[in-house]
């Protein structure tokens, strides 16, 4: 008798780590999906997309490709308005 009461208490371990185990690695696949793959900028009064992709870019980087990346992600063709929400796709 006592022998059973062993391994069900082993038993029993062993489900709660691995319902454990399965969570931990759930919860982890989760935030890595619903990470946003950019971030958000406001456009301000003045601002263009030249001048935009220049501050991200850097003053030493080549502005134009992003300039392309932000008009593609945001379906703009060049116009953008203040007060508009634009999408920065990371480097």
């Amino acid at each position: 008798m006592r022998r059973t009461r062993v391994r069900w208490g082993r038993v029993g371990g062993l489900v709660v780590s691995a319902t454990l185990a399965v969570a931990v690695a759930s919860n982890a696949a989760q935030a890595g999906g619903s990470r946003p793959a950019g971030r958000a900028y406001v456009v301000h009064p003045g601002d263009t997309l030249w001048s935009i992709a220049v501050r991200v870019a850097g003053p030493a980087a080549d502005p134009r490709p992003v300039v392309d990346a932000i008009a593609a992600a945001n379906h703009v063709d060049g116009t953008i308005v203040p007060g508009q929400t634009l999408r920065i796709p990371l480097p």
